[in-house]
This record gives C-alpha cells, sequence and structure tokens, in this order.
C-alpha cells in the first residue's frame, strides 16, 4: 500500500460512521439547531379545530298580564319614625277622658245640629274662620251670639259691619274678620247658592280661610278627611319626630306627615293631638312629668 492510500484509510477510520450512508444499526445524525427548534414547536403546537356553531335559546318568562294575573306593584320601603306606634297609644290613654276644651267647644260642637245642612255646612265654616288665632272657648262664645241672631248667609249680609264685630268679639282680629266674613258669604250666596264648596282648592279661594279651616271643613262639613293640620299637632309633630326633618310651618308638617302615617289616622290624629295639646304637650313649659311618652319623646329629654 502506497503513501497515499494509508492516508485516505486513516481518514475514514477518522470521521467514522458519519462519513458513509445510514445503513441498518447506524444511529441517525442529530439535528441541527435551527432544525431541532423548529421541530419542537411543531410538536407542541395544538391542533387547531373548528367549532360547530350552536344556537342559542333564550326563552322570556310572560308577564303576570299576559298570564291573565294582576300585577301586584313594587313596595318601595316608606320612613316612620322610631317608636311612634306606642306614642300614639300612650297618647290615646292619656286623651281617654276626652275633657280636653276641643272635646267640648271645637267645631264640631259649635253649629246648629237641627238646622238644614246647607246651613250647618255655613255655620262649620264661619266657626273655622272664627278660630284662628282665638281659643276655643271664645270661638265658641262668638258663635253662641251669632246663633241667637240666626245665623246663615242671608242673616249675616243683612247685618252691619258694627253689629258684626260687638257680636264676635273679643276673638282674635275680630276687625279683619268681620271683612273676610261678609266677603266669603257675599262669594257662597252668588257662586254656591248659599252652601260651601266641596274641595280644598274653592276653601282656599275664599276670603280669609285657609288651608287648616279648609282640610277641617272638608271633614266636620262634608264628611271627608282631606288631610291634617292644626298649630298643636304642628308643634307636637316636631316635638316627636314625626317628620324626617324640622318643619317650619303646620302646613309643612302636614305634608310630612301624609307621607308615612296611615290614612286611616288622619281623621283620629288632628283631635287627639289638639287636645293632647291643650292639656299635657303645651306650647310653653311642657308638662313633660305627667307624660307617659316622657321616655319616648326626644323634645323632652332636651329639656
Amino acid at each position: 500500500m502506497n503513501s497515499l492510500s494509508a492516508r485516505m484509510l486513516t481518514r475514514n477510520r477518522s470521521l467514522g460512521p458519519r462519513a458513509g450512508p445510514r445503513g441498518c444499526g447506524e444511529e441517525p445524525a442529530p439535528p441541527r439547531r435551527g432544525e431541532a427548534a423548529a421541530e419542537a414547536r411543531k410538536s407542541h403546537s395544538p391542533v387547531k379545530r373548528r367549532r360547530k356553531a350552536q344556537r342559542l335559546c333564550v326563552a322570556y318568562e310572560g308577564s303576570d298580564s299576559e298570564k291573565g294575573e294582576k300585577a301586584e306593584p313594587l313596595k318601595v320601603p316608606v320612613w316612620e319614625p322610631q317608636d311612634w306606634q306606642q306614642q300614639l297609644v300612650n297618647i290615646r290613654a292619656m286623651r281617654s277622658e276626652k275633657d280636653a276644651p276641643v272635646d267640648h267647644l271645637g267645631v264640631e260642637h259649635c253649629y246648629d245640629s237641627s238646622a238644614p245642612p246647607k246651613v250647618r255646612r255655613y255655620q262649620v265654616l264661619l266657626s273655622l274662620m272664627l278660630s284662628s288665632q282665638t281659643k276655643d272657648q271664645v270661638t265658641a262664645g262668638a258663635m253662641q251670639r251669632l246663633r241667637a241672631q240666626g245665623l246663615t248667609v242671608d242673616s249675616i249680609l243683612q247685618t252691619d259691619d258694627a253689629t258684626l264685630g260687638k257680636l264676635i268679639y273679643p276673638v282674635g282680629f275680630w276687625r279683619s274678620k268681620v271683612k273676610y266674613i261678609k266677603q266669603t258669604s257675599t262669594i257662597l250666596q252668588q257662586r254656591y247658592g248659599g252652601d260651601i264648596p266641596a274641595s280644598v282648592a274653592e276653601l282656599v279661594a275664599l276670603p280669609g280661610v285657609g288651608p287648616k279651616m279648609a282640610h277641617l271643613a272638608m271633614a266636620v262639613a262634608w264628611g271627608t278627611v282631606s288631610g291634617i293640620v292644626d298649630t298643636h299637632v304642628h308643634r307636637i309633630a316636631n316635638r316627636l319626630r314625626w317628620t324626617k326633618k324640622a318643619t317650619k310651618s303646620p302646613e309643612e308638617t302636614r305634608a310630612a306627615l301624609e307621607e308615612w302615617l296611615p290614612r286611616e289616622l288622619w281623621h283620629e290624629i288632628n283631635g287627639l293631638l289638639v287636645g293632647f295639646g291643650q292639656q299635657t304637650c303645651l306650647p310653653v313649659r311642657p308638662r313633660c312629668q305627667a307624660c307617659l311618652n316622657q321616655a319616648l319623646c326626644p323634645a323632652a329629654q332636651g329639656l
């Protein structure tokens, strides 16, 4: 073997099995770096399959009207004062004797019960007009003197102002009330046939008639409870915190009470609190020591 053949043989042996073609029993050559990375990505990537579209069926429940049933209105929570029911029970107990001035001398007792309905209603309205800024005892005395003269629309219009003033004196603001009574009586004769209006809106449009008088006239004269309003009610409701916030007028108090107080109590609450205000919960120096609500009344705690 010459020297050239010897060198070629030596080189082939050093290269080993990679130099020739792969045969049985030979190990495959390892892939290059780039080929290995591509092969790894291919083997680990998920096979994407197209999802079959599905239909979504939505069923709506029929309304109550569609089912033939009457829908119930949503109940909205209503604010109400703390302990008001127990406070009311206590006031009823304190007023059980019915011996306050309002129980005997109020507008319910000032008219002639034997007079025709139209005349009775007129007398109720006049007693309310006289009662403004006036104690019940004084109002009752003035009504007695007027009734003795025959208290009707016609009789009042035939009475001169000086005589009418003497009959109603000493009610508060008696001079102004003489003028208002004459003006209102003229309107009642011309527009209502001597009767009084049957709505709050028409009543308050009369000279000298305010919201309190109108609501009480509706209750006493027409038997219709249209609202709650009185100076005593205004004061006591604020002392007991029966309003969400402090109110500044009887009319504002009326609106605040009617937001939460059950309507079936409206007729009772006015007379109940008026008498309570005349006897116990006085405007000045209230008799808290004798009140069953002393422990429940926020105002009593601050006295």
